[in-house]
């Protein structure tokens, strides 16, 4: 009996001992920000010093893309393949599954298994229950907060504008009292006093609901971007030709929050809003990164920042991300620790779903089969080369897109159109040249890789018999 209590505590030494040696994991997840949104990265007009700061301490993948999505609402689409690990339509026919067959599979919950404390504050937007998944979860949001009948179709087109984004009056992200995103960092801030006193690591999903509309923010926030003073998109255009042919008319949800045909001044008030919430969401991100270091758990921490999507506010005439185009499917991915190499930059493409099981081989987690996304540690650790050789996009079946060899292939299968764009000369996506010399021997490669990553997705959406010239 000595001999096996003895033997017992040994084993719960040596559990203890090997929890304590593993990394923490944070993970910090926007929603509808577009890749196009960091200043340090690639845009001088937004103020994001906090996310600078990340850029300056780790490595930034420049090209990560999300898939798609199979609803209006693409966040759906994007939250499942990242706490399944699986492609699009896969990840779509599993969303049956979550409450079953794939409970205890989850991201977090492969987590658990590994040693982790898990916690979760902010969106979820999945179909399974957080409160379940992990072992805390906080404030449990909904897709997005209540939008107001006077959020929509603003600013009008005499100039008025019945909505102010800095009046709590509205509701919204400021329902409850305070706004949502400083009620996610109060959170965060909390849980790291705990963990700071447990003998496990942590894994934290922190998710922002900012900067999807209603894109509200204090009015210092609002105050750093006056609405004449922002730049208008290089692809800006008063209305998209094809938005009926594509998913996007004027009834779509997101496509009803500005006027149509779109005026500069509703693009410019539209992206100033969109500037203020991600500033004021940057704000804090950096109450939570000051309160990591403050507790001494930095040195121990992988942090990895990413969105869901991005989002057009005005590019191609759009204010939506139920597009293929770059706005709409790239996103920020930022990865810090202890190992990663700093103020780097890795153009490669990634899917940004890779984080799960890049977390899960840092975790030293057991790796489902059922992932079929990509650890970037390779890459981020041991300097290897690595990314996808083609990007797979798709929306329900308005669209189709893939993306290799520094050109993009974009299909409306609605209308059997095709585009293609030069993604190196034109990356704003302004000039098709599918109708140039040699256009079409590039389209048929491209349109090959397509039916081949439509296999890997479970897309069962035929395109052969709808371009034939294409095969």
């Amino acid at each position: 009996m000595k001999k096996l209590l003895n033997i017992l505590v040994a084993t719960a030494l040596l559990t203890s001992l090997s929890a304590a040696t593993k990394p923490n994991i944070l993970f910090i997840f926007a929603d509808d920000q577009c890749y196009k949104t960091i200043a340090a990265l690639n845009n001088s007009e937004i103020e994001t010093p906090h996310l600078d700061s990340l850029v300056a301490r780790g490595t930034t993948f420049t090209h990560a893309y999300n898939m798609g999505g199979y609803y209006g609402a693409v966040c759906v689409a994007s939250r499942t393949m990242l706490v399944t690990g699986k492609h699009l339509w896969h990840a779509k026919n599993s969303e049956k599954d979550l409450k079953d067959n794939l409970d205890g599979k989850l991201w977090p919950q492969l987590m658990a298994k590994s040693g982790y404390d898990t916690y979760f504050t902010g969106k979820w937007h999945i179909k399974a229950d957080a409160a379940h998944v992990f072992h805390t979860a906080r404030n449990i949001r909904s897709g997005m907060p209540k939008q107001t009948p006077a959020g929509y179709g603003r600013p009008r087109a005499d100039g008025s504008d019945p909505w102010d984004p800095s009046d709590p009056k509205f509701g919204g992200f400021w329902a409850g009292g305070k706004h949502w995103s400083e009620v996610v960092a109060d959170d965060a801030t909390d849980y790291l006093d705990t963990a700071r006193e447990s003998d496990k690591p942590f894994f934290m999903y922190i998710a922002f609901n900012a900067p999807h509309d209603p894109r509200q923010a204090p009015k210092k926030y609002v105050d750093k971007y006056p609405a004449g003073k922002i730049a208008l998109p290089p692809s800006f255009l008063p209305e998209y030709p094809w938005k009926d042919d594509i998913g996007c008319s004027e009834e779509l949800r997101d496509e009803k929050l500005a006027p149509f045909p779109r005026t500069e001044h509703s693009v410019q008030v539209n992206r100033r809003e969109y500037y203020a919430i991600i500033s004021h969401m940057d704000t804090q991100i950096g109450r939570i990164l000051a309160h990591l270091e403050k507790t001494g758990q930095s040195e121990n921490t992988y942090i990895f920042f990413t969105a869901d999507h991005g989002l057009s506010v005005g590019h191609h005439g759009l204010l939506g991300k139920q597009s293929l185009f770059d706005h709409s499917v790239r996103v920020p991915f930022i990865a810090v620790g202890p190992g990663i190499t700093a103020s780097a930059q890795n153009a490669s493409p990634i899917y940004l779903q890779d984080v799960m099981p890049t977390s899960l081989e840092l975790a030293g987690a057991a790796h489902s089969d059922q992932i079929q996304f990509e650890s970037l540690l390779p890459m981020l650790k041991d300097n290897k080369p690595g990314g996808l050789k083609a990007v797979y996009g798709a929306y329900i079946d308005f669209q189709r897109s893939v993306t290799a060899d520094g050109h993009k292939l974009l299909l409306f299968p609605k209308i059997k159109k095709v585009q293609l764009f030069d993604m190196r000369a034109d990356p704003e996506e302004m000039h098709d040249i599918s109708a140039r010399p040699g256009a079409t021997a590039t389209m048929k490669t491209l349109f090959g890789k397509l039916l081949e990553l439509q296999k890997q997705a479970g897309d069962s959406l035929d395109l052969k018999p709808l371009y034939p010239d294409l095969r």
